[in-house]
């Protein structure tokens, strides 16, 4: 008897694995959608998994870990997870997936496009296959936009003050994307603070190298005027460039540093 072999899709609620998802809902009725919930993440998000759902009829699975953010943060001593130290990844992400997985053979689809030079999270665990069907077939990001306006989804309304998806928190967050949560969100910038503040033993940590948040506040008018220049700059090289896509690239030219894809896809 053939062991059957389970087909998973990782939703992050970013624009490239809900292409992905409108690409082989079809194609692969089997398919199984999961999002690895850290229970810290922007409402927004949750809205825009609501309208894939409903879109596309399909089910998505919630995956949490057994240990949420805060306990893993006490067991890592209070030291807040970096692009050094990806610890909120490995532990809120990969092991739910690979819980979710558990034995079982599994091909994971990952959407990574065929413009992008990296690889992505590929399981140390031999029973879990990537496939990048974007690269396979050549898609890049301006296909993977038609993909969502062609549904009717569209991108997240967060992709107006930033071009990822993720934790409200997240260390890979720009100057400017700081600035727009607490704009946007001041409850969860103040909970951002709170996490560089308090510690028992009166450690102070950053989520930005080398200025707290209170600090990045203080200058917000100052790097509001920088990214404002910086949009108009490339509005005038690339001038029917979506919004969305204009920051993005601003964005990634503040901060090259490559994301987690289990989060920001």
């Amino acid at each position: 008897m053939t062991k059957r072999i389970r087909h998973i899709l990782g939703l992050s609620g970013g624009k490239d694995s809900t292409a992905l998802a409108v690409l082989l809902h079809k194609e692969i009725p089997e398919l199984e959608y999961f999002f690895c919930d850290t229970h810290k993440e922007l409402q927004e998000t949750y809205e825009y998994l609501d309208r894939i759902k409903a879109r596309l009829g399909i089910k998505i699975h919630y995956l949490s870990a057994e240990r949420g953010f805060d306990h893993w943060l006490d067991v890592y001593g209070g030291v807040l997870p970096s692009p050094k130290m990806r610890w909120c990844t490995k532990q809120l992400k990969i092991k739910p997936l690979e819980d979710f997985v558990g034995e079982d053979e599994a091909v994971s689809y990952v959407g990574i496009r065929a413009d992008e030079n990296r690889e992505g999270y590929v399981s140390t665990k031999l029973n879990i296959k990537p496939r990048f069907p974007f690269k396979e077939r050549g898609l890049v990001k301006a296909d993977i936009i038609k993909l969502l306006e062609d549904t009717g989804i569209g991108l997240p309304d967060y992709y107006r003050w930033r071009s990822r998806s993720g934790c409200y928190f997240c260390f890979f967050q720009r100057k400017y994307e700081w600035v727009m949560l607490a704009q946007e969100h001041p409850d969860l910038f103040a909970k951002a603070v709170e996490y560089e503040e308090k510690h028992k033993d009166g450690r102070t940590y950053t989520w930005t190298p080398g200025e707290t948040l209170q600090e990045i506040i203080a200058r917000k008018d100052e790097i509001i005027a920088n990214h404002e220049k910086a949009m108009a700059k490339e509005k005038k090289a690339t001038p029917n460039q979506p919004l969305a896509e204009a920051l993005a690239a601003v964005l990634d030219e503040e901060n090259e540093d490559l994301p987690c894809f289990a989060c920001h896809l």
